[in-house]
């Protein structure tokens, strides 16, 4: 009984504060957007994906570092006490979030492994000083797409590589290069795996940012932005990616208002885009963790005592 009871209390201060957090981000990404603007979209696209995993993460350490603790040390193994409907009913909700984002996962997993198995099929490896295998495959489409996430790999169509030019080329398998170095597939996976009603506004707009934060590091001029531009528009002819494939980077997706902002973007290159933005020192970072260590560590008890009292209300 007071392992079934720690386990349904744990669940259930999961799934409330995992359910409390995602709602807020729901209402408030989109002013995280405006404000992170004025950073490289490289880091925009790194911000929304913190905030997109925010309520996982910090319902996750609640639970280990708090709520779990708390139960062990100072709930009474001796009592029988009767357990409530409430964390029974919460506990089933956090556990059912848990299966389905498994389940959610699992499924994107195999679909994107067939799909890109299909298209690999007689896929012949190419001489490329790539760090990651570029295979030609005998398809038109996918033009140009980064697949795996253990071990990726750059899957080309003989029609694209026929319609580029070798700068071109080149600059477009940086693009993907990008996708591989950035672990954008990886982020996607999980991405299935915290899926939530409402996210999927955030969720595009990070897979906006993204493309955007792979042309920036796939190109260091001018002309090299006019060459990706290029093969943007020459590739986008070529039909868009399958939609089954949501496990990989493709080079384009389908036309409309994200591919013209990327090739106007690249049109418009500008050399400030390759100055790193300033970065705060080393030092502050370790200072500001030392601070929050130190502050738990003063009032971790204290802090233990409220949760179990915050816990034993829910109990009952």
């Amino acid at each position: 009984m007071f392992a079934t009871r720690g386990i349904a209390v744990s669940f259930s201060v999961f799934v409330m504060v995992y359910c409390v957090l995602s709602l807020a981000v729901c209402f408030t990404w989109r002013k995280v957007r405006l404000y992170s603007e004025k950073y490289p979209v490289r880091r925009m696209a790194d911000l929304l994906f913190a905030v997109r995993m925010f309520p996982l993460v910090t319902a996750a350490i609640i639970t280990a570092a708090f709520t779990v603790p708390s139960f062990l040390l100072l709930e009474p193994r001796t009592i029988d006490e009767p357990m409530g409907g409430v964390p029974l009913v919460l506990g089933l909700c956090g556990a059912f979030l848990g299966i389905f984002g498994v389940v959610n996962a699992s499924l994107a997993v195999r679909r994107t492994s067939r799909t890109v198995a299909t298209w690999a099929t007689e896929a012949q490896p190419l001489n490329s000083a790539a760090p990651v295998p570029v295979l030609r495959i005998s398809r038109t489409v996918p033009a140009m797409t980064a697949a795996g996430i253990l071990h990726p790999r750059v899957l080309l169509s003989g029609a694209a590589e026929f319609a580029l030019t070798a700068s071109e080329l080149q600059t477009a398998l940086n693009h993907e290069l990008a996708h591989v170095h950035r672990r954008d597939n990886l982020k996607k996976l999980l991405l299935r795996l915290v899926a939530f009603p409402g996210m999927a506004s955030l969720e595009a707009a990070w897979l906006e940012v993204t493309e955007m934060a792979a042309d920036d590091a796939a190109v260091f001029s001018a002309s090299e932005a006019l060459d990706l531009a290029s093969a943007l528009i020459k590739l986008s002819r070529l039909g868009p990616v399958e939609p089954s494939a949501d496990l990989t980077a493709a080079l384009v997706h389908s036309p409309g208002k994200v591919m013209n902002s990327r090739v106007e973007r690249l049109l418009t290159w500008s050399d400030d885009r390759r100055v790193p933005a300033q970065s705060r020192s080393p030092w502050y970072g370790l200072t500001v963790a030392i601070v929050t260590v130190a502050v738990f560590a003063v009032t971790y008890s204290q802090l233990l005592v409220h949760v179990h009292t915050a816990t034993e209300w829910l109990v009952r």
